[in-house]
């Protein structure tokens, strides 16, 4: 037979009393495990969205008063959650290399040929993320209602520095009072002049408005900034350059970014910001209602930017 077992006995060790579970207890254990939940679904979010704190992008501008400028802050913090600090300059050379030396993460600024010089001069490779606008490059006379009207041997001012004598020189050919050796290009001198109907004067572009509302001139070649603060009007112009056209293409106003930040998609959309109604409002008022808006894919830019750029490897040869 097997042996009986033997029962415990009474130990010494003092013991525990048994847990009871009251109403105080479940309501504490409730609310540890709620902070918990709570605390595991914050870092969830913030895992996923990146940390609670905002992104901060610094462009630079020439025109950081303008109004416009602030509404596009305001839509960057609250369709992308994007903090947009701006870096104003009053000296056309300076974003370019600012933007180089990583002191800003982009411009808006230039168009595509002022970039492409700039790249071909400097040896750098900013790209283009976006496209702004275009302002077409009105021939201005208050003396004659039309082009036809304009007489031969008619004086006619243009702006004597490189990108704006060029695009003047274009805009006359588009207008057929005078022809550019082999078409010309973004490039184009007067030295480039084969045929003339008119005879050219070269100004400063500071210069151009003042001599034909002057009437030294019969009709002058006026950049925007120039006409609107001279107060000539779109009535003034008697041509212009077609602002879809391939002639206008190099002179698109872009979003630059340094090569390597040229497909973030931040930027992109920062870019795409700039053709928001309110946005679009803004520039017009700026600018006179001058402003021509273009939506060009980033590649399309790039794919003008680099034939420009080639245009201006070939002229400083």
């Amino acid at each position: 037979m097997s042996e009986s077992p033997i029962a415990d006995e009474p130990s010494n060790a003092p013991q525990l009393p048994p847990r009871r579970w009251n109403r105080r207890n479940v309501a504490l254990l409730a609310s540890v495990a709620l902070v918990l939940v709570a605390g595991l679904v914050v870092a969830l979010v913030l895992s996923f969205s990146g940390g609670s704190k905002s992104k901060t992008v610094s462009i630079g501008v020439t025109d950081g008063s303008q109004p416009y400028w602030k509404t596009f802050a305001a839509l960057a913090k609250k369709k992308l959650g994007v903090n947009v600090k701006y870096v104003n300059f009053t000296d056309y050379s300076q974003p370019n290399p600012a933007l180089k030396e990583k002191r800003l993460d982009l411009n808006q600024f230039q168009h595509i040929q002022y970039l492409a010089d700039y790249n071909v001069t400097a040896h750098d490779d900013l790209q283009p993320v976006g496209a702004t606008a275009v302002y077409p490059l009105p021939l201005y006379s208050l003396k004659y209602e039309s082009l036809s009207a304009l007489p031969d041997g008619a004086k006619v001012a243009i702006p004597n520095d490189e990108v704006n004598e060029a695009r003047a020189l274009l805009v006359l050919q588009a207008a057929k009072l005078l022809t550019l050796k082999d078409g010309g290009t973004t490039f184009s001198s007067t030295s480039d002049v084969t045929t003339h109907k008119v005879e050219l004067v070269t100004l400063d572009a500071s210069q151009t408005a003042r001599a034909v509302q002057s009437g030294s001139v019969a009709a002058s070649v006026v950049n925007n900034n120039f006409a609107t603060s001279a107060k000539l009007s779109e009535s003034d112009a008697i041509f212009q350059d077609d602002p879809k056209s391939a002639v206008a293409a190099p002179y698109v106003n872009v979003f630059a970014s340094r090569a390597a930040d040229k497909d973030d998609p931040t930027y992109r959309k920062l870019a795409a910001l700039y053709q928001d109604p309110s946005v679009q409002k803004g520039v017009q008022k700026a600018n006179g209602g001058t402003a021509v808006f273009r939506k060009q894919s980033p590649g399309q830019l790039r794919s003008e930017l680099a034939k420009v750029e080639k245009q201006a490897e070939a002229a400083k040869k």
